[in-house]
């Protein structure tokens, strides 16, 4: 846990988007935020503070030390959290922590429930003793992901692969030796002919756990070649390998070729010495995942350092149960780094063996890497507590189908993680975490955690906190029962002596994966038909798939109460989301991942607040930072950096003067208060098309916000804002608002479509730019600045504009009208640019416009014609000049004027063009509206003077 990094602000910001968008709506929306607080990160920062080695310090002093980091950075994340506009309760009460006391016990209570349901018999219980329930909690010691950084488990959720790692692998000889038995008297009789003894040829990337061969594993498939050497000894390789081999095997040739499973039950020599002869004799095993696409086709097999090698064994009968000794391990915390030292004392062992090591080089390939730490991991044999996901699996596949994902593609994703899993390793080697409260009794080696021995140490860990089971005394923690079970006296003394606790703690995505029951013990449960859930929405980034919310699903229905029909365990079932979100990693805008290592990593409260130089580092604030997170595609990995940012707080301008323009005309309240607002059927064209391009948009709107489409609608406000509003209604109109008279038709009606196009903005986008909404809200709304008293924005509901309206509206003259207006717009702009450009006009209202109609326009061009006259007056506001007339190509004089443009403008199915001409205005300026209106002997033109005999009559 630390400071907010630019996926945490990504993630929260999407979550605000959503949950303001339902408030705005009129509905209840119920966020709970919260910190997952245990785990390495915290531990290694509280060890790097108290300037200690773990094991120089009492679980209780790191347990403190991690709990005062964790409080800190919790205060941290809320304030810059408060600073990104994120809308929630956040006290105490409206909030969770995993490190809180009733989090804990919930938590161990919903693993109580596990250690309680479930079908794991006993005869199937992994090696080490285990004294528990036949439940989904089991430990067993086997081959598990190690971080040697960390000096823990690893889940396969916590690994990351990289596709660059460098290993030493080494080519290795093993002496064959006679099969025990075999029927294959051939086969039995070419072996024996084999003078110079037969090797079998075995490549490895880990030379570290060749001292824990236990088997070599050959394809029961495949081809095996015998290959004569130089040197007179036989070489088994696979026969498809042979070519890929030749290099280093050199000249050959080959004698026979037999098939993998005429090798097996074959026995070799270990390369060790010290290996137990107790686990001899060394076989070669068939298995199936051996392929020749890469090594020899024979494979060393370590079933402490492999799951594959491990399931294998086990599938054999070559592990024995309940006896760790029948699995070699050599690893432990306190021997050379394998990855390392060990690796190359493994190899230099090797050579001094003679003709054992064949070949060594060094090779890059795919490698897991522990992600907190972001170094490599080993497999090896530890004794782990782990969750059977076998009997809960197909239950928790069915429970996706009900399940909505954004992107759909995510789905897959998450079955696939499911599905690969056949079981959990929840235990972690760490100290500051919810412990895993398991009893352990000397003599026997039996480790006890069972549904009775749960209780009683729950209510203790309830009644004095968790951090009591690090202080207590075994004698407090061990039950009656099991004293009288192992036959243990019941003097303190002799119980200390008996029996250890458990020092293992919770992997925190068992932390997280029980956050459902928060919801559950509140009685809080999504109110949507369908789907039985206690979350309506989880949204977190793509690496949750194997993470949260899988362990979410996995806890939720390894609970979930049992039902003797499918019916009824439907209903059971509360799954612990409706529906699942995904979004993207957060890269730099070269699209390269941030490290503080490359020096791209962004300060995000420096581009929320700037920095000392502003010039350099300015302030582009929350609603920059909000824009950009919703102008993304936030299911993809997405660019950050000063060039984007650049760009949004752009469009952010844009909007905020598109508001500004709409605050500074449509008045005051006192004077909106007054207005005699118009009715859309009364309304010009230019006023029905904007009402009914923002109909359409905010129709839009609502669907991408009920589709977590949020880029969509950005790019649609601001299309809107920048080319509907900027470019074309709020220039054709700043006539009307400036120079008509002030209780106009036409002004009035100008002042009803900005105050209806400012309130779907602000509601459009109040859940994106919340403190943009909030600010041009307290100004409408009456309040003279954002520290005035006044309500939230929020608190309106978002009524969408009303059904007689839409009715009106949906008048599809009034777009194809705009949309022939529109071409001839377009036409008049590109002559009156050109004229410009040669400096004939500074203004566009010191021309005129023709419109040339064809002779033979009466029959082809006749609809085109028709909206031309019906709309002429409305031409010379549309164009932005001072007259349009319009003319039959007839009664087209020649024309003696200082200068003139003209373009033609073809019409789809229209043979002939019609043709725009621009001209010097015949007639004089206006000193009040500089139209080209007034006639010489007038001092104002006849619209003016009408405005100020009204004024000042």
């Amino acid at each position: 846990m630390n400071t907010y990094s630019k996926g945490h602000a990504m993630n929260k910001i999407l979550k605000d988007i959503i949950n303001r968008f339902h408030v705005i709506q009129g509905r209840k929306v119920n966020y709970i935020p919260g910190w997952d607080c245990h785990g390495l990160p915290i531990e290694t920062k509280t060890l790097i503070e108290l300037r200690k080695e773990a094991s120089a310090l009492p679980p209780a002093a790191i347990r403190a030390g991690a709990l005062h980091v964790a409080e800190r950075e919790i205060i941290k994340q809320k304030e810059q959290f408060c600073e990104l506009g994120i809308m929630a309760d956040w006290t105490t009460e409206g909030t969770y922590r995993t490190l809180d006391t009733s989090y804990e016990i919930r938590q161990l209570r919903v693993f109580q429930q596990m250690i309680e349901k479930g079908a794991v018999a006993i005869s199937t219980l992994p090696l080490y003793s285990t004294y528990i329930d036949a439940g989904l909690i089991y430990r067993n010691y086997r081959p598990v992901h190690y971080s040697p950084s960390s000096l823990s488990a690893l889940a396969e959720a916590e690994l990351n692969y990289q596709d660059d790692h460098v290993s030493r692998s080494v080519y290795v000889f093993f002496q064959l030796e006679a099969p025990l038995e075999t029927t294959n008297t051939v086969l039995a009789d070419r072996f024996r002919l084999q003078s110079g003894g037969v090797k079998l040829m075995v490549w490895t990337t880990t030379p570290w756990t060749l001292t824990a061969n236990m088997g070599i594993a050959v394809n029961p498939e495949m081809e095996y070649s015998f290959l004569e050497m130089a040197s007179g000894e036989t070489v088994v390789v696979a026969k498809e390998r042979i070519s890929a081999l030749s290099s280093i095997l050199g000249s050959s040739n080959e004698i026979f070729t037999i098939t993998g499973k005429d090798l097996i039950d074959f026995t070799y020599r270990p390369l060790f010495p010290s290996t137990p002869r107790s686990i001899a004799p060394f076989k070669i095993i068939p298995a199936t995942h051996v392929t020749p696409e890469s090594g020899t086709g024979l494979v060393h097999c370590a079933p402490a350092h492999g799951a594959d090698d491990y399931v294998s064994f086990r599938a054999l009968g070559l592990l024995r149960e309940q006896d760790s000794a029948s699995l070699i391990c050599h690893v432990d915390s306190k021997g050379l780094d394998v990855l390392t030292s060990g690796t190359h004392m493994v190899i230099e062992q090797l050579k001094k063996m003679g003709d054992v090591l064949v070949w060594e080089e060094n090779i890059t390939h795919r490698y897991p890497y522990d992600w907190r730490t972001d170094k490599p991991i080993i497999v090896t044999a530890t004794s782990q507590w782990f969750v059977s996901l076998d009997s809960i699996k197909e239950k928790a596949l069915d429970a996706l189908k009900d399940i909505t994902f954004y992107p759909p593609e995510s789905r897959n994703r998450l079955e696939s993680f499911v599905r690969s899993r056949s079981e959990w390793c929840i235990s972690r080697q760490r100290v500051w975490g919810v412990p895993i409260p398991s009893l352990h009794h000397i003599s026997s080696g039996k480790a006890v955690l069972d549904a009775r021995s749960l209780a009683h140490i729950i209510a203790l860990l309830e009644k004095n906190g968790p951090n009591y089971w690090w202080t207590a005394s075994v004698s407090e923690l061990v039950p009656h029962y099991l004293l009288t079970e192992f036959g243990t006296p019941e003097d303190v003394e002799t119980i200390e002596k008996e029996w250890v606790k458990g020092t293992d703690t919770m992997d925190v995505w068992f932390d997280s994966g029980c956050s459902w029951a928060l919801l559950r013990d509140q009685g809080i449960q999504s109110e949507s038909k369908g789907v039985n859930a206690y979350a309506d929405i989880c949204l977190e980034g793509s690496d949750q798939h194997r993470g949260w919310f899988q362990s979410m699903l996995l806890t939720a229905v390894a609970t979930a109460p049992e039902a003797d029909t499918a019916s009824e365990s439907a209903q059971a079932q509360v799954l612990p989301y409706k529906t699942l979100i995904t979004h993207g990693m957060v890269l730099d805008q070269e699209g390269k991942k941030m490290s503080k290592s490359l020096g791209n990593v962004l300060d995000l409260m420096l581009i929320i607040k700037g920095g000392k130089d502003l010039k350099k580092d300015p302030a582009y604030g929350a609603d920059v930072l909000r824009f950009w997170v919703a102008s993304v595609d936030f299911s993809r990995d997405v660019a950050l950096g000063p060039a984007v940012l650049g760009r949004m707080s752009d469009s952010m301008k844009k909007i905020r003067n598109t508001m500004r323009f709409l605050l500074g005309n449509i008045g005051d309240e006192k004077s909106r208060e007054s207005l005699v607002r118009v009715d859309v059927k009364d309304m010009s064209i230019a006023d029905r098309y904007v009402m009914r391009e923002l109909l359409y948009l905010e129709e839009s709107v609502l669907g991408h916000y009920a589709q977590y489409n949020f880029s969509q609608i950005t790019k649609a406000i601001s299309r809107f804002a920048n080319v509907t509003l900027s470019a074309l209604y709020f220039d054709i109109t700043k006539d009307i608002l400036y120079a008509n008279q002030k209780t106009s038709l036409e002004r009035r009606a100008v002042i009803t479509v900005l105050e209806q196009v400012l309130w779907r903005l602000v509601f459009m986008l109040a859940p994106i730019t919340p403190h943009l909404a909030e600010e041009v809200y307290f100004y409408v709304s009456g309040a003279s600045g954002p520290k005035q008293d006044g309500l939230s924005v929020f608190t309106k509901r978002w009524v969408p504009l009303s059904d007689e309206i839409k009715n009106t509206l949906n008048d599809v003259e009034v777009q194809q009208d705009m949309d022939v207006l529109l071409k001839v717009r377009s036409s008049v702009l590109g002559l009156l640019e050109e004229a410009r450009e040669q400096k004939h006009l500074k203004n566009s209202l010191e021309a005129e416009v023709d419109i040339i109609v064809p002779n033979n326009w009466a029959e082809q061009g006749s609809e085109i014609a028709t909206v031309l006259h019906r709309h002429k007056k409305f031409l010379k506001t549309l164009f932005i000049v001072s007259d349009v007339s319009i003319i039959d190509e007839s009664f087209l004089g020649t024309g003696d004027e200082e200068w003139m443009y003209n373009s033609p403008l073809n019409f789809p199915y229209v043979a002939d063009a019609l043709r725009i001409r621009i001209r010097p205005s015949s007639r004089e300026k206006c000193p009040r509206c500089w139209a080209y209106s007034r006639s010489e002997e007038d001092s104002l033109c006849d619209r003016c003077a009408d405005v100020e005999r009204v004024n000042y009559s």
